[in-house]
């Protein structure tokens, strides 16, 4: 949708998306048939969605991440998780949770069997997964 691929920087991918924002902006559509405002609605609606996705799980925005991700998968034990359409969601003690994906169904099923998820996903899914955070840690 953006045109971008994964060696994409966050400051190139900035100006593509702002770029795409001005062709779109439903602001620009004033004045002319109702159907194709709409249209730039749903299609802006639709950059902000990807361009801020692929914000998320960026290799910049996963580096400067580390050190709280760190904390999180190593003092914080998992309290719930989820799997839906190959994307596995993690809910940790601390409040925050995390979205692993491209995740097999047959691992998330291994997942499920384990005695130890916590282990389970320190051996086979915190650091082979493109993950990205989905909500923060809640301030004690």
């Amino acid at each position: 949708m953006l045109g971008v691929t994964k060696t994409t920087e966050l400051k190139e991918l900035k100006t593509i998306y702002r770029n795409l924002m001005k062709e779109w902006h439903p602001d620009k559509f004033e004045g002319v048939e109702e159907e194709k405002k709409l249209e730039a609605e749903v299609k802006s609606k639709e950059l902000i969605e990807a361009y801020h996705f692929l914000v998320s799980i960026a290799p910049e925005t996963i580096a400067a991440a580390l050190p709280e991700y760190t904390e999180t998968i190593s003092a914080s034990t998992i309290v719930d998780f989820s799997y839906q359409k190959q994307t596995l969601q993690l809910h940790f003690q601390d409040g925050s949770s995390y979205e692993y994906l491209e995740v097999p169904k047959t691992l998330y099923v291994k997942l499920i069997n384990s005695d130890t998820p916590g282990r389970f996903c320190r051996r086979h899914i915190y650091h082979e997964f493109v993950y990205r955070k989905v909500s923060k840690a809640v301030e004690a």
